[in-house]
């Protein structure tokens, strides 16, 4: 399961709204990259694959496919803003090292062998 917080999901809503799209999910994803070896992304996206995780948030829904839930399982998605900038950042668990901006992180040698992850 991932947890939203209520500010993250204030912003998500909003960016929504703006769309003017009811089709349209939330989609949190993990892929190869970033300056630790994986990054975090967020898209917005009508189409929902087989493999696909969803849940309900509010008013809205969340999409996450299989490989992604695998590094975002007990994570949490919470919405900043500070002297610095706003941004979406993801507090998670499974993560061994982050990098100082919080959008890419690492997973032991062990938790990658063991959910074989594919860019």
């Amino acid at each position: 399961m991932i947890t939203i917080t209520e500010n993250a999901q204030t912003k998500i809503a909003d960016i929504l709204s703006e769309e003017n799209n009811p089709s349209l999910k939330l989609r949190t994803f993990v892929q190869g990259g970033g300056c630790s070896g994986m990054s975090y992304g967020f898209t917005l996206d009508e189409e929902q694959n087989e493999d696909d995780f969803e849940f309900s948030v509010g008013d809205f829904k969340v999409l996450v496919d299989a490989t992604s839930m695998q590094y975002l399982q007990g994570a949490s998605i919470d919405y900043k803003e500070d002297l610095s900038g706003s941004q979406f950042s993801i507090s998670n668990p499974n993560a061994e090292t982050s990098c100082g901006c919080g959008s890419s992180f690492s997973v032991a040698d062990n938790y990658q062998d063991d959910h074989q992850f594919h860019e």
